[in-house]
C-alpha cells in the first residue's frame, strides 16, 4: 500500500505536521498506522473534517430553549417550570405544595395528592407548564392582544370556569368585576384600554421600571374574568427574556410585598415593587451561577447594576 509521511500529508492537506499527528493519534485518519515511531498514512486518505465547536447559549432565553428542547432534568428550565408555576398559582390560592407541583411536572402523573386538592388546581398547574413552554418558544414574538389571549386560553382550558357560559376562555371578560375592593376596567372598554397599553409598551424603553408599569396597568385593566395575575406574570417573564432583563419569580413569601407594591405603585410610589422584583432578580441570578452559567450571571448582574445606577441619576 502506497503511503504518505506526516510531512507529505501536511503539505497535501494544507495543515501543520503537528495537526496531522494529532489527527492520526486520535484515530481520525482511516488506515493510518504507527511504524517505528512514524505515522504511515494511506496515499488516498482524506483530510479529517474539523469537528464543529460546541456552541453555548449566550442568553438566558438560549439556555431555557436548549434545555427545554433536550428535556434536560434538574437544570435551569426544570427549576423555572416548578418554582414559577408553584409560586404564581399559590399566590392565587392553589392548594398544591411545591413538592406536589414538582411531582406533576417530573412524572406527568398525580401521585398521592390527597383528597382535598381541587381538580382545578391540578389542571391549572399542568396548563401553567404549557404556558411557560409557550413563553419560552415565542419569547421574541410581539406582545399583542391575540398573544395575551392565547396565554389565557392555555391557562384556563379544561377548568370548571371554562364550562361556565359567562366565562370567556381566551377572550376578554364579559362581566365587570371588582378586585380587592377596587373597580377595574369595564368589560366594554377592555379592548380599547389594552390596545392603548400595548401601543405604549411598543415604544417605551425596555427597562425594569417600565416593564413593571406595564404589569401594574395590565392588572388595573384586569382584562379577563379570572387568571389575570398569572397571565400578567407570564407576560413579565416573556418580556424579560425578550429584552435581556434578568427574570424574576414572585415567591410566595414575597406575596405581601408584591401586593403592597402594586397598590403603592398606583398611588405614585414605586420603590417597594421595584425592590421586591430586584430581590427576585438576585435570586434568579444566583440560580444561574448554581447551574453553571456563571458568565450569564455576571452579565445579568452587570446589566442590572447599570440599570439601577442609571435610574438613581435620573431626575
Amino acid at each position: 500500500m502506497k503511503a504518505m509521511t506526516v510531512d507529505e500529508a501536511a503539505a497535501k492537506w494544507g495543515i501543520t505536521p503537528r495537526q496531522v499527528r494529532t489527527y492520526c493519534a486520535g484515530g481520525r485518519v482511516s488506515g493510518a498506522e504507527l511504524e517505528r515511531g512514524e505515522w504511515r498514512i494511506p496515499a488516498g486518505a482524506d483530510k479529517p473534517v474539523r469537528k464543529p465547536r460546541r456552541r453555548f447559549p449566550t442568553t438566558v432565553l438560549g439556555v431555557l430553549e436548549a434545555e427545554r428542547s433536550a428535556r434536560i432534568p434538574g437544570g435551569l428550565y426544570h427549576r423555572l417550570q416548578i418554582d414559577f408555576t408553584y409560586n404564581s398559582n399559590h399566590i392565587e390560592g392553589s392548594r398544591l405544595t411545591h413538592e406536589q407541583t414538582r411531582w406533576i411536572f417530573e412524572t406527568q402523573t398525580l401521585g398521592e395528592l390527597g383528597p382535598d386538592v381541587p381538580v382545578d388546581d391540578i389542571v391549572e398547574t399542568a396548563n401553567h407548564f404549557r404556558a411557560i413552554d409557550k413563553v419560552i418558544a415565542t419569547a421574541t414574538a410581539a406582545l399583542t392582544e391575540p398573544y395575551i389571549k392565547r396565554l389565557h386560553e392555555i391557562l384556563k382550558s379544561g377548568t370548571s370556569d371554562s364550562r361556565r357560559d359567562w366565562f370567556a376562555v381566551g377572550s376578554y371578560k364579559r362581566l365587570d368585576n371588582v378586585v380587592g375592593g377596587m373597580e377595574t376596567c369595564p368589560a366594554k372598554d377592555v379592548h380599547r384600554e389594552m390596545a392603548a397599553l400595548l401601543a405604549w409598551w411598543k415604544n417605551a424603553d425596555k427597562t425594569l421600571e417600565n416593564l413593571l408599569d406595564l404589569h401594574v396597568r395590565f392588572e388595573r385593566i384586569h382584562p379577563f374574568q379570572d387568571g389575570n395575575g398569572r397571565v400578567g406574570r407570564l407576560i413579565l417573564l416573556k418580556e424579560c427574556l425578550k429584552h435581556g432583563i434578568p427574570p424574576f419569580i414572585i415567591a410566595d413569601n414575597m406575596r405581601r410585598f408584591y401586593y403592597l407594591g402594586l397598590q403603592e405603585w398606583r398611588q405614585g410610589s414605586r420603590a417597594r415593587l421595584l425592590d421586591t422584583c430586584r430581590t427576585g432578580q438576585d435570586i434568579f441570578i444566583a440560580g444561574l451561577r448554581h447551574f453553571g452559567h456563571g458568565m450569564l450571571a455576571k452579565r445579568a448582574l452587570a446589566k442590572q447594576e447599570k440599570a439601577d445606577a442609571r435610574e438613581k441619576t435620573t431626575p
